[in-house]
């Protein structure tokens, strides 16, 4: 039995949800975003909870239960409170600036990074050296912000790059005379 998939999904006030076949559709005060699961599950609206229970015993049908509910759950979160990732920049002349759809970086390249932000995510910089990556759906928030991560990884010996805020960089130590 999945524990996770044995757990209804509560709508919050000013949330709602449909189903028509196997897609479920979440609107909120953030957006709207919807999901289509596979047949081996079957969804259920009871008031203000979503129910999700498996259509058979089998292997698959019981892997697909818990990431369906986990699923909706991220819908449900999505259109209300939304998703959001912090990035810290660590390096001497490493800087970030967001301007309108384009974040610009100074990563100690030759030239100056002008990631383009794709729609349904915003980027914001408060600080030259602090990035915020907010949306509704998390796989794009979160892909998003590996990509940014990407252009300057953090090394282990300084430490230098952009990381994730919650993130620990294993040190390692330097060359000994």
């Amino acid at each position: 039995m999945s524990r996770i998939g044995k757990k209804p999904v509560t709508l919050s006030k000013g949330t709602s949800a449909s189903v028509s076949g196997q897609t479920i559709e979440v609107k909120g005060p953030k957006g709207t975003r919807s999901f289509t699961a596979g047949d081996d599950v079957t969804i259920a609206i009871e008031g203000d909870v979503i129910k999700v229970t498996p259509r058979g015993l089998s292997k698959r049908a019981r892997q697909q239960w818990g990431m369906t509910r986990s699923m909706i759950d991220n819908l449900v979160t999505g259109v209300t409170t939304g998703f959001k990732r912090e990035m810290d920049i660590t390096g001497v002349g490493y800087r970030a600036a967001a301007a309108g759809n384009i974040l610009k970086l100074s990563l100690g390249y030759s030239h100056e990074v002008n990631f383009e932000v794709p729609k349904g995510v915003t980027v914001t910089t408060p600080k030259q050296t602090e990035i915020i990556v907010e949306g509704i759906d998390q796989q794009l928030v979160g892909q998003v912000a590996a990509n940014i991560r990407e252009w300057r990884a953090p090394e282990p010996y300084k430490g230098k790059g952009i990381r994730y805020r919650d993130e620990y960089i294993f040190r390692k130590e330097g060359k000994k005379k």
